[in-house]
C-alpha cells in the first residue's frame, strides 16, 4: 500500500473514534436507570443514608429505616452511623443531620431507650382505703403564689461549659449536670456521646452522692467527642481532654463540666 493510503487509513481511524465518542457522550449518552444505592459514589451514599436517618427522626419508623439501610451491607451499622455523624459536622453540614444520624446510631445499636421507673410514694405505699381529709372552709386569706416552672417539653439549654483541673478525678472525664428550671437535678436523663469509632449512652442519677442530675463519662486522650442530651435542641461538639498543670508543674489530663438547664 502506498504511503498516502496509510495516511488516509490512519485519518479515517482517528475520525471514526472521535465520531463514536462524540455520539456516545453527547448525542446518545448512557442513562443509568434504577441503579442500586449501594452502587453510588461514596459521597452520594452518605447523602442517601443521611436522608434515611432524617426520615426516621421524623416518622420514628425503625423497621423501615433498617430495611432501607440493609441494602448497603454495612457490617457495624451503629459505628458507621456515628462516624458519619462526626464527618457531617466536620464538613460543616447542618447540625440536624448529625443529630438524626446520632439518634439512629444509638437506636440501631442499643434499641429504643428503656429507663428504670422509680415508683412514686403513692404507688409504693401499702394499698388500702383512701383516707378522706375535710376540705378547708373558704377564707379571705390570700394563697401563696408558686414560683414559675419550666414549660413542659421545652428543650434543655447548655448554660455553662467549664474546664475542670482536678487530679483526684483519676483521668479525663466528661461530666454533665442537668437541672430543671428551679436548679434541681433531673435524674434518669439519657445522654449520648459519639466519636469517630463509636458511641455510648449514659444516664444521670447513677451517682446520687454527686447529685440526681449528675452523670460522667470516661474520655480517651486525643479523641474528639460530640455530646447530646436527649431533650436538648443542639449538639456540643469538639470535646476533647486538655492538659492541666499541677502544683509542681506536672501535666495531667483535665475534664469538662457541662451544665444544662431547662429554661
Amino acid at each position: 500500500m502506498k504511503r498516502n493510503g496509510w495516511i488516509l487509513l490512519g485519518i479515517s481511524f482517528v475520525l471514526g473514534i472521535a465520531g463514536g465518542l462524540y455520539y456516545a457522550w453527547n448525542i446518545n449518552p448512557v442513562a443509568y436507570v434504577d441503579a442500586a444505592p449501594s452502587s453510588l459514589r461514596q459521597d452520594f451514599q452518605s447523602d442517601y443514608i443521611t436522608l434515611i436517618a432524617a426520615s426516621y427522626a421524623t416518622t420514628g419508623e425503625l423497621d423501615r429505616a433498617q430495611v432501607r439501610l440493609s441494602i448497603f451491607n454495612l457490617e457495624d451499622l451503629g459505628s458507621y452511623l456515628g462516624r458519619l455523624a462526626q464527618n457531617r459536622l466536620a464538613e460543616g453540614r447542618p447540625e440536624s443531620e448529625a443529630r438524626a444520624l446520632a439518634m439512629l446510631a444509638a437506636v440501631v445499636r442499643d434499641g429504643p431507650p428503656t429507663l428504670p421507673i422509680t415508683p412514686s410514694p403513692s404507688e409504693s405505699a401499702t394499698t388500702g382505703e383512701p383516707s378522706t381529709t375535710p376540705s378547708p372552709s373558704p377564707s379571705n386569706t390570700p394563697r401563696p403564689v408558686r414560683p414559675p416552672t419550666s414549660t413542659p417539653g421545652a428543650p434543655f439549654e447548655l448554660i455553662e461549659q467549664e474546664k475542670v483541673c482536678d487530679p483526684s478525678l483519676g483521668g479525663p472525664l466528661l461530666q454533665v449536670r442537668i437541672l430543671d428550671s428551679l436548679s434541681e437535678g433531673v435524674p434518669r436523663m439519657s445522654i449520648l456521646v459519639i466519636w469517630d469509632s463509636g458511641q455510648e449512652k449514659f444516664f444521670t442519677g447513677l451517682k446520687p452522692e454527686l447529685g440526681l442530675g449528675f452523670a460522667d463519662f470516661a474520655m480517651t486522650e486525643g479523641v474528639i467527642y460530640t455530646l447530646q442530651v436527649s431533650d436538648a435542641d443542639r449538639l456540643v461538639t469538639g470535646l476533647t481532654s486538655e492538659l492541666c498543670a499541677g502544683e509542681e508543674g506536672e501535666l495531667y489530663p483535665g475534664a469538662w463540666l457541662l451544665t444544662f438547664q431547662r429554661p
